[in-house]
């Protein structure tokens, strides 16, 4: 498991109960694919990469978001996303507070993205 401590920073400086979540859904992309690696875009948020982006975290006032760099192609036959469904870059899980995650929907949704990211990284012309 490839983690940044940066990660760990941002996770502990929220509440409790979002602690929970992201920690969660870390272990969650973790189990993924263990070569997933963990670092930090956009200032501080927590991402998730192999081979591209897979899901990136944001802790807001009353839940979670789980962002799903998918390109809306993976599919979501647990209906697990909440929102961005039209959106052509990421769509949004949002998890509030002592709501259970999906853990198998989740975990397949990150293995596609994953496979799909791996896909596209094999066809590209190299340089």
């Amino acid at each position: 498991m490839h983690t940044d401590t940066r990660v760990d920073d941002y996770i502990a400086g929220l509440p409790e109960w979002q602690q929970e979540i992201c920690n969660e859904v870390r272990r969650l992309v973790h189990e993924a694919d263990p070569d997933v690696e963990e670092t930090i875009k956009r200032t501080n948020r927590p991402y998730f990469v192999l081979d591209g982006n897979i899901c990136a975290l944001l802790g807001t006032k009353d839940h979670v978001n789980v962002m799903l760099y998918d390109k809306a192609i993976v599919p979501d036959p647990q209906n697990i996303i909440t929102s961005g469904h039209g959106n052509k870059t990421a769509r949004m899980i949002s998890v509030y507070r002592d709501q259970p995650i999906n853990a198998p929907a989740l975990v397949e949704m990150f293995r596609h993205i994953i496979v799909n990211n791996r896909r596209r990284n094999s066809v590209r012309p190299r340089r």
